[in-house]
């Protein structure tokens, strides 16, 4: 019996979607002579449909009772096949059995096309990698480059693993990971993504995220994981296909025993089979899987577009999900009329140009950014260094404090107010007066001194997504009260909730606290959605009813722990996900209606004889198709604003 089995489930691994539209083609054609019947032919041409189509049909039902007692639809479906050739209905036979082909390639290319704009991750895989040993370039499959390989890489090619650009500059298409239209250029020390395309100039790498750990092959197994049929009312409906099939045959024997007519016992098997009500729930699944995937959700759980559905409550992190989740110089303020504030910003620069601090860090770039569309530094200026920064010398680290360098034959000092007060004869009040006004709202300082004389400071905070307020504003409307769930201060956490408009504010959140206030909101009996980007909330993103992680700007267990991935980090698509998903739920309960109140009409007209074998065959499937189509609006639907 083993043997069988095994042999069984081999003839149906062959498969696959050419394979049935040569069946169904074949199938037609030949249901289409059935009818005119030729005299000539020794057999009816009918046959020819219920050996494709049906065979593979009443081989799948032998295979779930065999291998598991499993009763579904396909059960029903045999025993209506079987029934028809006993009463020498071939010709129905072999349509229920060419409609249910039929239905099957329809779920199938909705499905295919759900998934066609994630499965396409899977084709940008790189094969290959320009590795560069001992001064000579190999060329070598991508899966065998080691973390620390150095690699180059041309233009129009493909960045093979996630690295750090170590030599040249380009420009990045990386619109596969963050959905960006335009290339972002890239220079010395810039990340790179495997899976993006290098646009312009040749660039050498270090491999930093090599094999399963790179972007491209973690946005892969998101895609894998994709699976309709872990959705809690998928199972439902097949709890109700095996109450279906006892039904059915108990209606269908007593019909045969008051009416005498067996014909009619077989319309209902045929009517009865509850493949409309099975095909409901995945399809609809699917297609809202794929319109998710078209707004950049990546949805690893088939059944998190259904607990979704249910949420009444959005708890937000704010760093990296509200915001940018980086700091940027938002205030620059001169203590002297000796200088503009254009000057302290350049002078902090150039202090800060070697320093591997963040808030260094974020200083240059901000400065880079603010002067790259400046006209060059004339021949006579002292700049020497691109963007306009300021040649500096004697650069020194000063650990706790900040930062001390010569520039233009000036001491700089940059840092905290413990390096200002030691380094400064005379501090004046005002100057922590206004920077307090800074730290209320959440920033963080950077003290500035010129030759020994305090000159003014930066203040740097994360800025807000732009997208946030109208994302926020959008969710009320539908009904959700978003909650801001961080870690930081309580004037950093108000001061954004204010902006963004969001009443329900836990400042100072440790990741247990997260938990619990998740687990608070659980034990109320409101479902609960997570939004993060960090390490520190995966715990409550796995808590949560439904956990979405930020994809793009996200750490890779933060993304492991959620249910949804958000790839391109674009925030404002969150309101359509929520809209989807409740539509997703009308649509599936749309489906299971329309098709139980088919089935029950059909029952009726078939005990009272109006309706035969191979019509009640027409009627039902086409109820079949009727639901696959009303599924595949889901890919394209969007809620009217």
């Amino acid at each position: 019996m083993k043997r069988l089995t095994e042999k069984l489930e081999a003839f149906l691994e062959l498969g696959g979607t050419k394979k049935d539209i040569t069946l169904l083609v074949i199938s037609g054609i030949a249901l289409i002579i059935s009818i005119f019947h030729p005299a000539t032919l020794p057999f009816d041409p009918a046959w020819i449909a219920i050996i494709l189509c049906g065979i593979p049909i009443i081989l799948e039902a032998i295979i779930g009772l065999i291998t598991a007692f499993d009763i579904k639809a396909d059960v029903l479906v045999s025993l209506a096949l079987i029934a028809s050739i006993c009463i020498g209905e071939d010709f129905a036979a072999g349509e229920v059995a060419f409609i249910m082909q039929l239905g099957g390639l329809l779920e199938d290319l909705t499905v295919a096309k759900a998934r066609a704009g994630i499965e396409k991750l899977v084709k940008l895989t790189p094969r290959t990698a320009r590795v560069l040993t001992s001064g000579s370039e190999k060329i070598i499959p991508a899966e065998e480059v080691k973390v620390g390989d150095r690699i180059r890489v041309l233009p129009g090619e493909t960045v093979p693993v996630d690295g750090r650009i170590l030599s040249g500059q380009t420009s990045v298409n990386q619109a596969v990971m963050t959905g960006e239209s335009l290339p972002v250029d890239k220079a010395v020390g810039d990340d790179v993504s495997s899976g993006t395309v290098n646009q312009f100039g040749a660039f050498e790498m270090e491999a930093v995220k090599v094999g399963e750990d790179s972007s491209i092959q973690r946005m892969i197994r998101l895609v894998q994981s994709a699976d309709a049929g872990k959705a809690k009312i998928v199972s439902l409906a097949d709890r109700w296909a095996t109450w279906v099939v006892i039904i059915a045959l108990t209606a269908a024997l007593l019909t045969w025993f008051f009416s005498g007519e067996v014909i009619r016992a077989v319309t209902i098997l045929v009517v009865f089979c509850p493949c409309a009500m099975v095909l409901a729930t995945p399809t609809a699944i699917m297609a809202a899987i794929g319109n998710a995937t078209h707004h950049g959700f990546l949805v690893r759980e088939g059944d998190a577009l259904e607990r979704l559905s249910a949420v009444k409550r959005i708890a937000f992190d704010k760093t990296g999900t509200l915001t940018y989740g980086r700091p940027e110089v938002t205030a620059v303020r001169s203590l002297s009329s000796d200088w503009t504030k254009e000057q302290l910003f350049a002078f902090a620069a150039a202090a800060e140009q070697f320093s591997e601090h963040p808030l260094g860090k974020a200083v240059v770039r901000d400065f880079r950014a603010q002067n790259q569309t400046n006209e060059p530094a004339s021949e006579n200026s002292k700049s020497t260094e691109p963007f306009g920064f300021l040649h500096a010398d004697s650069f020194q680290m000063i650990p706790g404090q900040g930062v001390s360098a010569r520039i233009e034959g000036k001491t700089i000092l940059a840092g905290n107010q413990k390096m200002l007060k030691e380094n400064c004869s005379s501090v004046p009040d005002s100057l922590f007066r206004e920077a307090d006004e800074y730290l209320k709202n959440g920033c963080t300082i950077i003290y500035l001194a010129v030759d020994g004389a305090a000159a003014g400071f930066l203040a740097l905070s994360d800025t807000v997504r732009p997208e946030s307020a109208q994302m926020i504003a959008r969710l009320k409307t539908l009904g959700v009260q978003p909650v801001l769930l961080t870690g930081d201060h309580e004037n950093a956490a108000q001061t954004i909730a204010e902006e963004l408009g969001i009443d329900d504010v836990q400042a100072g959140c440790l990741p247990e606290d997260k938990l619990t206030l998740i687990d608070t909101f659980q034990k109320n009996k409101e479902a609960v959605c997570m939004i993060g980007d960090g390490i520190n909330d995966a715990p409550a993103l796995k808590k949560a009813d439904v956990g979405i992680a930020m994809g793009g700007v996200g750490s890779d267990i933060a993304v492991d722990a959620a249910d949804i991935a958000l790839v391109d980090d674009q925030v404002q698509e969150l309101p359509h996900l929520l809209a989807l998903s409740r539509r997703m739920i009308l649509t599936i309960k749309c489906n299971l209606s329309f098709s139980l109140g088919l089935n029950l009409i059909a029952i009726v007209l078939a005990i009272t004889g109006i309706l035969g074998p191979v019509a009640g065959a027409l009627v039902h499937n086409a109820g079949s198709v009727v639901v696959i189509i009303h599924s595949a609006i889901l890919l394209k639907w969007r809620k009217k604003e």
